[in-house]
């Protein structure tokens, strides 16, 4: 049924479930994986002097480096099950909109991604990423929310 498995992770306990599952599903539809995270822009907030102690440079070159932690643990857990991996770092875009366009630039049948599952007011004045790629996909999306 699925042949290009797209997974979402930010790093996080959350995100690995959601590896964990993408890559179980991937093995057993000899299906192969891109895994992507997404970089948002440098948060430019507050002072000139927030800004000089935390410079875009640093802030950038900090990304990076976890990014490709976070890209390098995932692929290694594919290789270890035999599961085809792509990485895919996505840069000064909100993450949802990284999502979608890697799925789409990848030709991906579904997207397998992690929820932080906020209630009431939080979820209205902040949203969810996750709300967010479901609602705009055109592909299937596996949302795995946090234990019970």
């Amino acid at each position: 049924m699925f042949k290009h498995i797209l997974i979402a992770t930010d790093g996080s306990e959350l995100s690995e479930l959601a590896v964990d599952q993408g890559l179980d599903l991937a093995k057993a539809m000899s299906a192969s994986v891109t895994v992507v995270t997404v970089t948002e822009p440098h948060p430019v907030v507050g002072s000139f002097e927030t800004t000089l102690a935390f410079p875009t440079e640093e802030y950038e070159k900090g990304a990076e480096l976890l990014a490709s932690k976070r890209l390098a643990h995932v692929a290694e857990k594919a290789a270890a099950m035999g599961v085809t991996c792509n990485k895919e770092h996505v840069k000064d875009v909100e993450a949802a909109e990284g999502i979608l366009q890697t799925a789409e630039q990848r030709q991906c049948d579904v997207i397998i991604m992690s929820t932080r599952s906020r209630r009431g007011l939080s979820r209205m004045l902040l949203g969810s990423q996750a709300n967010k790629v479901v609602t705009q996909s055109p592909i299937p999306v596996l949302v795995c929310p946090p234990p019970a």
